[in-house]
Parts: C-alpha cells; structure tokens; sequence
C-alpha cells in the first residue's frame, strides 16, 4: 500500500495563517488609533497647562516689575528719612550747645540785672531831684498842643525835649503788640483793628502824642515808624526836616500812627539810618522800643533769634548812629530779654540822654 505524502502548507493552513495575521494588523490599528486619540487629548491638556504657566510668567514678571518699584521709591525714602534724622540731630546738638550756653550766662544775667536795678534807683532819685525844673509855667505857655492824661497826674521822666531839631523813632514791629510772648502771638492774628486797640500799642501811641506836645512852636522835628525798615509817619517828608508852626503836621503824624498796626521783625538798622541820613543831623533824638533788635541789616532766611545775636545786631546798629547826638531811650520793657535794660542804659548813658520805663498807665 503506498503512502500518501503530506503537504504542510496546504490550503486550510494557509487559509488560517492568512486569518490570524489579519486580526493581528487588525488588532494593531484599534490600538494604534486608541493612542493617537489619548496622545491628542494628553498634549491638549499639556498644552493648556503651559498656557496657564505663560500667564503665571507674565503675570509674575509685572509684579517684579512693580515690587522694583517700590523697592526704588523705598530706598529713595529712606535716603530722606536719612538726610532728615541728620539734620534733627544737628538741631538737637545746636539746642543742647545754645542751652548749655545760655545756663552759663545766666550768672552774668543776674548780676546785669542788679546792677540795672541799682541804676535804676539813682535814676529815681535823679528824677526827683529834676522833677521841680522839669515843666514851668513859661514852658506850658508856649506849647501848641496839649495831652490830658488820667487824673491830671504829673510824672518825674527826666526826658528834655530840646534842640532845634528832634527826631522821633517809633518801634511798630510786631512785638510791640504786647508785653508777653504768648500774647503777642494771639494778638498777632486777630485782626488790624484789635491789634490797633492792644493796650501796649495804645500806650507807645499816647507816649508820642505825650512827646509832641513837648515840642515848642519853631521847632524842626521828625518821626519815623520802623520795623524791617523804616518810613516816615507823613508821605513825602523822607529824608528832610519840619518845622513846627500851628501844630496841624504833628496831629497829621499821630493820627497816622494810630492807624498803623505793628508787625514784622525789628531792625535797629533801619532806625539808625535815619538819624545818618537826615541833614542837617539831630540834635536830640527819642527812641520808643521794648527790646533788642531781631534781624540786622537784611532780613534772616530763617526763623527765630538768640539772645547773643540780639546783642550782636544791637551792636553793630550803634556804631552806625552819627556821633554827638544824645539818644533818649523809652523802653517797653517785655519778657524774655533781660539783656534789653541795660543794653540801652548804656546806649543813653554814653551818648548823653536819658532812659526811662513807663508803667503801663504812662502817660
């Protein structure tokens, strides 16, 4: 019996081979197709994450920006705040060296005082010695205007009224409002015309009212207002004397110092070029202030003054007055600067004049 021979490959097996690669390639492109979609969505989602971290990037880059900013504008204030510490603690250091030195002065004060309060004394008893020669009948015939006080009271000055040409200077800075500094501040801010009516200008008021009155008819004469600088009371008599005739430009001169209001810081330098400029120049010469000047010859760019440099400017305005001319001295004495009384004893006592303090009711 002959064998058969058996084919491997024959039509089924190939048949069932051909089968099976074809679900394997159809296998692969179910899968391949299920990755392609997963990737798409993995890199969308991917894709807007990075959308969302460029937004973070900007928006952190302005904040950067701005925090440099401000990080600049706090450096630069700091640098402020810096320069300004310094200059407290230069003017803490400035206060502690004036305080210091004020406390050593104070000794020296209090031995001025005495002795003005000694002079003082002499000059009463001078006055009551010059009382009985001070006003004759003679003399209040010739006046040509008249001053009424309180009560017909009669008062020892020791001012003289003579020469042939007076000269009067009236101090209307702003510190002759009032005879406490904490007065003359308030006063300072109400209005002119309550500033007009404070009783220590109405005062300064009456004692020159009071001085005209001691002028006798033929009598050449003068009045000046000052503070940072000075003027004449009638417009257009600057620089050039009057003659007193029927007394009309006295009570012109009064009447316009009633309506001046004081203010502004006080130059004696302005005061004493006056009397410089005037010529012929003054034989006798009244001064009405109530303390040391506080500016010199131009005005301070900074606020407030020691009482050394008061002295200073005091000085250096004396040496300016022309020589020969005897200064009569009407002090309104105020708190504050004990160095003014005898600063200006001294002034009258060399120059030949005389010095008074009124009480508040003179004249």
């Amino acid at each position: 019996m002959a064998r058969k021979k058996i084919n491997v490959f024959s039509l089924s097996f190939l048949d069932a081979m051909t089968c099976g690669f074809g679900a394997v390639i159809l296998f692969f492109m179910v899968i391949n197709a299920n990755v392609s979609e997963r990737s798409k969505l993995e890199l969308d989602d991917l894709g807007s994450e990075v959308d969302r971290m460029e937004l973070r990037v900007l928006s952190g880059k302005k904040n950067l920006v701005q925090l440099k900013d401000e990080l600049a504008k706090l450096i630069k204030d700091m640098a402020v705040l810096a320069g300004m510490r310094d200059e407290v603690m230069k003017e803490i250091l400035s206060t502690e060296n004036e305080l210091n030195s004020v406390t050593e002065e104070t000794s020296t004060r209090k031995e001025a005082i005495e002795r003005l309060r000694s002079e003082l004394d002499d000059l009463r008893e001078e006055n009551e010695r010059l009382s009985a020669a001070s006003v004759t009948p003679e003399d209040a015939g010739n006046r040509i205007r008249s001053f009424t006080g309180d009560g017909n009271r009669q008062y020892l000055t020791g001012l003289r009224m003579g020469g042939q040409r007076v000269l009067i200077l009236v101090d209307a800075s702003t510190s002759m409002l009032d005879r406490t500094i904490v007065n003359i501040i308030r006063r300072r801010n109400m209005p002119v015309e309550q500033r007009l009516q404070a009783p220590k200008w109405q005062q300064v008021v009456n004692t020159v009212d009071w001085l005209t009155t001691q002028i006798p008819p033929g009598i050449q004469f003068q009045i000046y207002a000052f503070n940072k600088e000075a003027w004449p009371l009638l417009d257009g008599t600057g620089g050039r004397w009057l003659t007193v005739e029927n007394g009309a430009q006295l009570d012109a001169a009064v009447q316009v110092l009633k309506d001046t209001s004081p203010e502004g810081p006080t130059s004696l330098h302005a005061a004493m070029d006056v009397a410089r400029t005037l010529d012929p120049k003054p034989d006798n010469l009244y001064l009405l202030v109530d303390g040391l000047p506080t500016m010199g010859e131009v005005v301070p760019a900074q606020a407030g003054v020691t009482s050394r440099e008061r002295v200073n400017h005091f000085e250096r305005a004396v040496r300016r007055l022309p020589l020969n001319i005897p200064v009569n001295v009407i002090l309104y004495a105020m708190e504050g600067d004990p160095l003014a009384a005898p600063a200006y004893w001294q002034l009258s006592l060399t120059t030949g004049g005389s010095m008074m303090a009124p009480s508040e009711d003179w004249p």
